[in-house]
C-alpha cells in the first residue's frame, strides 16, 4: 500500500478513536447520576473508580498485546481492539448500575491497544524522510478529536440522551474495525531488516537500550503533567472568570484552546524534527511547554491565562511526534509492536498516577 493512503486511513481511524473517547469520558460523573441512579455523595468515588481501572488494565495488557501483534500481525492486533473496544462501548450504553459500569471500563482496558497499533504500523509504512510529518498529523489529529468529542458528547447528550454516545462510539470504533479488515494491509518488513537474536527477540530486550528506557520515563512524566492538571483546569478558569455570564462555555473555549493549537502545530513539530532532529525538537518543545506553563500560574485574570493555554499547546504539541519518532529510530522493526505497547503502558501509568 502506498504510505499516503495508510496515513489517510490511519488519521481517520484515530479521529473516530479519540474523539469517540473524549465524548463519553467526561461525562461519566453526570452518567453515573443522571442515568444509573448514583448519589450526589458517591459519584466521585464511582467515577474514580470508573475511571482509573481501565488504565490499570491496559497499562498490563498493552505490552503483552504488542508482543502478540509481533508475532501474528499488527493490524489483526488493531482489527481486535476496534471490535473489542467497539463491543465496550456499545455495553457500557445499556449498563443500569455503577457496578455494571466498572465491570465494562475493565473490559475497555483489557480491550485497549489502537493507538499504538497505529504508531506501529505507520512507522513501518512511512519513509524515513516523512516519518516525522506522518507521525505529527496523526497526533494532531488525536488532539482535534479530544477537541471535537466533548462537543458532540454534549450535543448529543441534550438531544438523544447520554446513552446514545455510547452507540455512537461504538459504532465509530466498528468502522474502524471494517476499515482494517477490508483496507488496511499488514505492513512489510524492511528489505535491510537484520534478523534478531535470541536475545533481541525477547522484548524485555528494549529495557536495556538506554534511549528506550528514558524515553518511556519522558512519556510517563509527560503524560502524568498532562492529568494532573486536566481536572482542576476547568475549575480555576471558573475562579479567573470571576462573576461572568456563560461561565460553562468561556471555561471550555479557553480549556479547548490548548487542543486546537495543538491540533495544527503537531505536524509542524514533526517535520521540523525530520529536518533537524527528533530528539532536538522533543527537548526544544518540552523545555518552551514547560515554560509556558510555569508563567501559566501568575496572571490572575483570564485573557492573558488564555492566551498562555494556547501556548502551552502550541509547544505541547511537538512532544509526543519527536518521542515516537526517536522511538521507532531506535527499534528493530521485527519489535515495533512491543516498543508501542510497552509505551502506551507507559502513558496509561502517567495518566493513571497524574489526577
Amino acid at each position: 500500500m502506498n504510505w499516503k493512503a495508510v496515513l489517510a486511513l490511519l488519521t481517520c481511524n484515530v479521529l473516530f478513536m479519540s474523539a469517540s473517547y473524549t465524548m463519553l469520558i467526561p461525562f461519566l460523573p453526570l452518567y453515573l447520576t443522571n442515568e444509573l441512579g448514583v448519589a450526589d455523595a458517591d459519584v466521585n468515588l464511582w467515577a474514580g473508580i470508573a475511571f482509573s481501572v481501565t488504565f490499570l488494565v491496559s497499562a498490563v495488557m498493552a505490552p503483552i498485546w504488542g508482543r502478540i501483534a509481533d508475532r501474528r500481525g499488527k493490524r489483526l492486533m488493531a482489527m481486535r481492539a476496534s471490535l473489542l473496544i467497539s463491543i465496550s462501548y456499545l455495553l457500557g450504553g445499556i449498563v443500569t448500575s455503577p457496578e455494571q459500569l466498572v465491570v465494562v471500563r475493565i473490559f475497555q482496558g483489557f480491550a485497549a491497544g489502537l493507538w499504538p497499533m497505529d504508531l506501529a504500523i505507520m512507522t513501518l509504512y512511512a519513509p524515513r524522510e516523512r516519518l516525522g510529518f506522518s507521525l505529527g498529523v496523526m497526533q494532531g489529529t488525536l488532539t482535534a478529536g479530544s477537541v471535537i468529542g466533548p462537543l458532540l458528547g454534549g450535543v448529543l447528550a441534550e438531544a438523544f440522551g447520554m446513552r446514545m454516545s455510547f452507540y455512537i462510539g461504538g459504532a465509530a470504533l466498528f468502522i474502524n474495525f471494517l476499515a482494517f479488515t477490508f483496507l488496511i494491509k499488514e505492513p512489510p518488513m524492511p528489505a535491510d531488516a537484520a534478523p534478531l537474536t535470541a536475545e533481541e527477540q525477547n522484548p524485555w530486550h528494549l529495557w536495556h537500550i538506554p534511549m528506550l528506557r528514558t524515553m518511556m520515563l519522558v512519556s510517563t512524566l509527560a503524560q502524568m503533567v498532562t492529568f494532573m492538571l486536566t481536572p482542576v483546569l476547568t475549575t480555576y478558569i471558573k475562579y479567573l472568570a470571576g462573576d461572568i455570564e456563560n461561565v460553562v462555555l468561556t471555561a471550555g473555549i479557553v480549556f479547548s484552546l490548548g487542543g486546537i493549537a495543538g491540533a495544527f502545530a503537531a505536524p509542524l513539530w514533526g517535520s521540523l524534527g525530520a529536518r533537524r532532529s527528533y530528539f532536538a525538537a522533543m527537548c526544544t518543545a518540552m523545555s518552551c511547554a514547560g515554560t509556558m506553563l510555569a508563567l501559566q500560574g501568575i496572571p490572575d485574570t483570564l485573557i492573558p491565562f488564555a492566551v498562555m493555554q494556547f501556548a502551552v499547546g502550541l509547544f505541547g504539541a511537538g512532544i509526543h511526534p519527536s518521542l515516537n519518532a526517536v522511538i521507532a529510530q531506535h527499534t528493530p522493526a521485527q519489535l515495533k509492536g512491543s516498543v508501542f505497547g510497552m509505551l502506551f503502558a507507559a502513558q496509561q501509568i502517567g495518566g493513571f498516577t497524574g489526577p
